[in-house]
């Protein structure tokens, strides 16, 4: 599968969004989460969509000269095809062009996939956030890098 160029998602791709957190999340978004979130200033979504299905999405919050990475999501049928990689590069260029100068997550401890893909890309460890996640009571490792301007 190719990786398409990431869009910007609006209120009309809510449904899809949530069918994919469900499928992906052992504690997904609700629908109204979701369309709420879509309408807030801060709030931002790109997803790679093939003829009209949405395959993978990241979503953001970007306040002030920070974008923390709220979730990333790939269809299960089409993971390790470069799509979140594809996301993920894009909102790094997206940052710099938004002049942030941190980006931020949480991550499962136990996610080694999701931890190699952020550690690729120059992400570390800043903190432990013990017993973060609800479903599961396990650790989030905090990560983030600190980005430079391109030289023009």
């Amino acid at each position: 599968m190719n990786a398409s160029i990431p869009q910007r998602l609006g209120p009309c791709d809510a449904a899809a969004l949530s069918e994919l957190e469900t499928l992906c999340f052992s504690a997904p978004w609700k629908l109204d989460q979701i369309k709420s979130a879509l309408r807030l200033p801060h709030f931002i979504a790109y997803g790679i969509k093939f003829q009209g299905v949405l395959h993978a999405y990241i979503a953001l919050a970007h306040i002030a000269d920070e974008l923390e990475v709220l979730n990333l999501a790939t269809h299960p049928t089409v993971r390790r095809a470069g799509l979140a990689r594809s996301l993920l590069r894009h909102t790094f260029d997206e940052a710099l062009r938004l002049g942030v100068k941190r980006i931020i997550l949480e991550v499962r401890i136990g996610n080694t996939p999701a931890r190699n893909l952020y550690t690729s890309f120059g992400m570390t460890q800043i903190g432990v956030r013990q017993h973060y996640y609800a479903d599961t009571g396990e650790d989030a490792l905090v990560l983030h890098k600190v980005l430079e301007k391109k030289p023009s």
